[in-house]
């Protein structure tokens, strides 16, 4: 596939969607450019769920490498080691809104990766990572019901502000990060300084519909350079054998968890369970 750009406007910035170009192995992959700041987000899918597996692992990870910023390791430490909080925290504000996007048949190992390339320093680049990867989601085929938009919101001067730097941000009553799909909001984070509830449900609908534009490039770049929907075969889970241990066993189980010695519970616990089996058995 040759390179592809899909450029769009977010509050007084451009952002540009690159793919085709880095990283094709992947099952999607975009490069997201937001002034001087640049991210690699890419997503995998791994092998299919095993035969009592019953969860859908997703992992998300967030790297800020020093390189980012035009700095090497040095001193006592010359790499660069565990995740630092920043990156952790960012990394679950990905997570939270992607993860119940994704159907709940599909159990498949699925990485999503966003990777600082270049960073300005005055910018946090966490909203530009969670973009990369709706993008990359979006155009992976997989059965994902995005794409979704994110934005930061600031309260400066009594307007709404997208996107501050972080310079702006020490005189704003409001850090509000918002993640939305075209028809709700998924996700609220935020921290305030004595705003009124009419204030902060006003940043929330003024995000929602700032991040509309993004949301509606996501959309045309899935359309125009997606991958056919990824085929597999649906985790199902019995209905009827879940509604016969709740009638049969539901008061024994929350007897159980209520003894407060441990090994006395899960010993209680695996007697019922030893009966669960013997009697579908």
């Amino acid at each position: 596939m040759d390179s592809y750009i899909k450029k769009v406007k977010l509050g007084s910035r451009e952002l540009i969607f690159e793919t085709g170009k880095v990283a094709r192995q992947a099952t999607g992959a975009v490069l997201v450019t937001s002034g001087d700041t640049q991210v690699l987000a890419t997503v995998v899918v791994g092998k299919p769920p095993g035969e009592h597996q019953d969860f859908f692992p997703l992992t998300v990870n967030y790297l800020e490498k020093t390189y980012a910023t035009g700095k090497i390791p040095g001193g006592f430490f010359k790499r660069e080691g565990r995740p630092t909080e920043k990156e952790t925290l960012t990394s679950r504000l990905i997570d939270r809104p992607l993860r119940p996007l994704f159907n709940d048949d599909f159990l498949y190992e699925v990485q999503v990766i966003c990777t600082v390339l270049s960073s300005d320093k005055d910018e946090d680049p966490d909203t530009t990572s969670f973009l990369g990867a709706s993008a990359a989601l979006a155009i992976s085929g997989l059965p994902f019901n995005g794409p979704l938009g994110a934005v930061r919101v600031g309260f400066i001067d009594g307007k709404y502000v997208i996107n501050p730097k972080r310079s702006e941000l020490e005189n704003s009553y409001l850090d509000m990060v918002i993640a939305g799909s075209d028809s709700a909001v998924i996700m609220v984070e935020s921290e305030a300084k004595e705003l009124s509830e009419d204030q902060m449900l006003g940043g929330i609908l003024f995000a929602q519909q700032e991040i509309q534009p993004v949301i509606e490039a996501l959309k045309e770049m899935s359309n125009e350079v997606g991958k056919s929907p990824f085929e597999y075969e649906p985790k199902t889970i019995n209905i009827d054998l879940i509604n016969s241990v709740e009638n049969q066993f539901l008061e024994n189980i929350s007897e159980a968890y209520l003894v407060k010695d441990k090994q006395e519970r899960v010993k209680a616990l695996s007697e019922i369970k030893e009966k669960m089996i013997a009697e579908s058995g």
